[in-house]
């Protein structure tokens, strides 16, 4: 059975923060909005039963198997890392002010001219506007390059994102692995 962190745990791991899972020249950095405090207890990103992200990239051709939250560290040698735009945890990502996202688009542009990653995927479209405050095309490519970087707009994950039911989500996701080769 999975761990399941007690309800201190989870108390004292808002305003904790995720390692980046990072290296330059990747295909793909893929950028959530911010750590659930679930993740901050266990140290993975995207660790928090009923998210979507792993089951994902597996579905959509990033990995070659079903990777477990404690496997990140494995994207690297395929290409891929993970960073998010706020690095603190909190309980929901509501609990972000759209100055903090703000500030956090611009920390992470620094990021990526840093890194050089050939595609930023962010994780959700109203991130990607309060980040960067631009007009998200939708899904997909972007007009917004950082450097040489090409930013591409994901659904968000979450098992809350009704919009985006599992096969939707693999083939969204699929359309940027094709994309990146």
């Amino acid at each position: 059975m999975a761990y399941k962190p007690t309800k201190e745990e989870l108390a004292a791991a808002v305003g904790k923060t995720v390692p980046d899972v990072i290296t330059p020249n990747l295909k793909v950095l893929f950028c959530g909005i911010n750590p659930s405090v679930y993740t901050a207890v266990v140290k993975y990103n995207f660790a928090r039963p009923g998210n979507r992200f792993w089951p994902t990239l597996f579905a959509s051709g990033f990995t070659p198997r079903l990777f477990l939250p404690e496997e990140q560290q494995e994207l690297l040698s395929l290409g891929f890392g993970i960073t998010n735009v706020v690095d603190r945890a909190t309980v929901a990502a509501a609990d972000l002010s759209k100055e903090e996202l703000k500030q956090g688009g611009e920390q992470l542009a620094q990021k990526v001219l840093q890194y050089k990653p050939q595609v930023l995927a962010l994780l959700g479209i109203s991130v990607y506007q309060a980040a960067f405050g631009q007009k998200c095309k939708g899904v997909g490519l972007q007009d917004l390059m950082i450097g040489t970087t090409q930013v591409w707009v994901l659904p968000n994950p979450s098992g809350l994102n009704a919009h985006f039911p599992p096969r939707r989500l693999a083939e969204v996701y699929r359309e940027l692995r094709a994309y990146v080769g």
